[in-house]
This record gives C-alpha cells, sequence and structure tokens, in this order.
C-alpha cells in the first residue's frame, strides 16, 4: 500500500493537531492548579477584608506574600517532576505587583476603588496570556474583570462579599473548568 504525498501531509497535520491539543491540556492541568489556589487565597482575603477592613492592607500582604511563595514551591516541585515550568509566570507576576504598588500610590484609591483595582488589573494579565495561552484565559479575564467593574458600580457595603464570590469563585470555577479540559 502506497501513500501520496498529499495523503502523508494530511496525516502528519492531524498528528500536529492531536500533539497541540494534548501540549494544551496538559498546561491547562498544570495551570488549574495555581489558578485555583489563587482563587481560594483571593477568596479569604476579600472576606478578612470584609470582616476587619482597617486591616485590609495587611490582609493583603499576607495573601499576596502566601501567594508567591505558594507558586514558587509549585514550580520548583513541578521542576522536580520534570514539568518545564515556565518561570516567566513568577516573573510576570512581580511585575504586575510591582506595576499595580506603582499605580496605586499614584492614583490615591480609598478602599473600594482598591478592592476593583487590582482584580481588574490582574484580569487583564489574564486576558492578554489568553492570547498566546489559549481563550479559556481570555474568557476569565474579561468576565472577572467585567463582572468586577458592574459590582464596583452596583453592589454597595457588600463589595467586598461579593468580589470574594467573583474574584476568588471565578479563579476557582476557572480552574476546575480548566482540569476537564
Amino acid at each position: 500500500m502506497e501513500i501520496d504525498a498529499q495523503s502523508a501531509k494530511a496525516s502528519l497535520d492531524d498528528i500536529d493537531a492531536i500533539v497541540a491539543r494534548v501540549k494544551q491540556s496538559a498546561f491547562y492541568r498544570g495551570a488549574s492548579v495555581l489558578i485555583m489556589m489563587w482563587g481560594v487565597l483571593v477568596a479569604c482575603g476579600y472576606v478578612a477584608s470584609f470582616v476587619l477592613p482597617h486591616q485590609a492592607s495587611v490582609v493583603w500582604i499576607a495573601v499576596d506574600v502566601l501567594g508567591l511563595l505558594a507558586t514558587v514551591a509549585m514550580a520548583l516541585r513541578y521542576r522536580r517532576q520534570g514539568v518545564d515550568f515556565d518561570w516567566r509566570i513568577v516573573i510576570a507576576l512581580f511585575l504586575f505587583f510591582a506595576v499595580g504598588a506603582m499605580c496605586t500610590r499614584l492614583g490615591h484609591f480609598g478602599p473600594r476603588e482598591l478592592s476593583a483595582f487590582w482584580p481588574i488589573l490582574f484580569m487583564f494579565g489574564y486576558a492578554l496570556a489568553g492570547l498566546w495561552l489559549g481563550s479559556a484565559f481570555t474568557i476569565l479575564g474579561i468576565a472577572v474583570a467585567m463582572l468586577t467593574f458592574v459590582g464596583y458600580l452596583w453592589i454597595g457595603d457588600l463589595f467586598n462579599l461579593y468580589l470574594a464570590l467573583v474574584d476568588g469563585g471565578g479563579l476557582l470555577f476557572a480552574g476546575l473548568w480548566m482540569r476537564r479540559a
């Protein structure tokens, strides 16, 4: 049985498509762990900020430091398991925190504005990352940013609890959805 050049090319294209889907699925499964971990931390941060509003800055410093340390620990664990972890993710997190800190100092935001600014900033990063990493990131970024903006405009004193559900819950939902991909 002979195969012509066109059939061979079609078969190789099919194999390349399958390999690309498997790689994206493996990436989504690995990313989902980080996304869900951040979802839990963010939800806890918003609930703690609601309960202890005068300690919100301390709460968020603790949440961010814990999240960054956990991200680095997971990266090291993946690396020991032979998974190729892209350290640019950790660098990107540090850059987002640095840009966010500079913007909040320039803008003199109040507590409500800070609560809206940070998820919108990070979801902008997710939306951008999705242009290269897959549409799940873009969808997550746009949906959570829009819901944050809507909540900022129309949710009153329960805004931080709303964000625990929208931002933290959105990350958890996205992580669970990505595990199935």
